[in-house]
């Protein structure tokens, strides 16, 4: 069998306005803990400080209390914008959180998503990727503690610096670059040789981080940068889906809150086209989760639906290690959850190749039926005759 996949959710989190954040939040802790009871590999968690939509703006506080419900689920920051931290202070956060999660904690790392929350801070989005250069490699420096860090940019300072503590993890805890459109975060990836998080929500990308493209430039900048041949499992690729026991019924439950994502994302983030409208019309819930669903890049359907996706985009990326599920509010808690069972119940063991040795055995046993079952049948024939003789034979 080909290597088993893993499998996550990546939560921004997304909560429509309107909710109450203390309730959100808890909700977000309470999907947390169903994906590691459903036996999910990762749960990762954003950013950002605008916007009052992704409302989650300290990623490490989010994992530490995640880490109080959870046993074995690994979590991972998705991701720190690294422009907006000095790096030592941040690095010294990640290594308590690495132990307080008993080794459990994934750095992701980016630039930063939000225009919004660097005009609040003052950064140029200009030179929001060269500064994470500079931080990703300071705490790389840091994590490796060969010797003291001293560095000198036009944003941070560093004398001597080191961590008085050594990360959990042996060297440190896995370090994951974030791409959405442009080749930075692949460049990243390979040149300081990190896993990558592909997060674009539109598989049909065509710039340099699409799926089709982007492995292509980690494998380029690994060669240059003389380090060892990228290992595709070390890649995550993001997917948004929501499933159901029938397709009816997948439409149906996004009809709670797909419109409002849409709206957000056309809007206030700009990412994602909204649905155009039928014949100029305005359209009802419905017909825009029917528009919705129509796209490539998603799937509002069935397990089946979902295995079929990812298969394909295993085969147009030429392979990865983990699909990661995009969180959102498109159900009701009730529906999102039941969507996580049933990826958990059919589409993570079809990808883990732990479906085929029970159906192999149930074959092969169908297949002796009438070669042993008959001479067990025999046997409890024989052994009733034996007891009914000598029952007779009896005084």
């Amino acid at each position: 069998m080909k290597e088993p996949l893993n499998f996550g959710v990546f939560y921004a989190p997304f909560h429509p306005i309107g909710q109450d954040p203390t309730l959100a939040l808890e909700y977000d802790l309470e999907r947390v803990e169903a994906l590691d009871r459903f036996g999910f590999d990762e749960a990762w968690f954003g950013e950002h400080h605008s916007g009052g939509y992704e409302i989650i703006s300290c990623p490490e506080i989010f994992i530490a209390a995640a880490a109080q419900r959870t046993r074995r689920i690994r979590l991972g920051t998705g991701v720190v914008s690294l422009p907006y931290h000095n790096p030592w202070l941040l690095a010294d956060r990640l290594v308590t959180l690495d132990h307080l999660t008993r080794g459990r904690l994934i750095f992701g790392a980016g630039p930063g998503a939000l225009p919004t929350d660097a005009y609040v801070l003052g950064i140029d989005p200009v030179e929001q990727r060269r500064m994470m250069e500079e931080s990703l490699e300071a705490i790389l420096a840091l994590f490796r503690g060969e010797e003291p860090v001293t560095r000198k940019t036009d944003w941070f300072q560093l004398n001597e610096a080191r961590l008085q503590v050594q990360p959990h993890q042996w060297p440190h805890p896995e370090v994951a670059v974030a791409a959405m459109v442009s080749p930075s975060g692949p460049r990243l990836a390979g040149k300081y040789g990190t896993s990558l998080l592909s997060l674009s929500m539109s598989a049909a990308n065509e710039g340099f981080a699409a799926i089709g493209k982007a492995w292509g430039v980690v494998e380029e900048q690994a060669a240059k940068a003389g380090n060892p041949e990228p290992d595709r499992a070390s890649w995550r690729v993001l997917g948004t889906m929501h499933l159901a026991e029938t397709r009816e019924q997948a439409i149906d439950d996004c009809t709670y809150g797909l419109q409002e994502f849409a709206g957000y994302f056309g809007g206030g983030a700009g990412f994602v086209p909204l649905a155009e409208n039928t014949n100029g019309k305005p359209q009802s819930r419905r017909e825009f989760v029917e528009s919705y669903a129509q796209s490539d890049s998603v799937v509002i359907g069935t397990p089946d639906d979902a295995i079929d996706y990812i298969e394909g985009l295993l085969d147009q990326a030429g392979g990865f290690g983990t699909f990661l599920l995009l969180g959102h509010d498109w159900a009701s808690p009730e529906r999102t959850l039941n969507s996580y069972r049933l990826f958990a119940q059919y589409v993570i063991p079809h990808f883990k190749g732990r479906l085929a040795a029970p159906r192999a055995s149930h074959e092969w046993a169908v297949g002796k039926r009438e070669e042993i079952f008959g001479r067990a049948g025999e046997a409890v024939v024989k052994a009733h005759k034996q007891h009914v003789a000598e029952t007779e034979a009896s005084p």
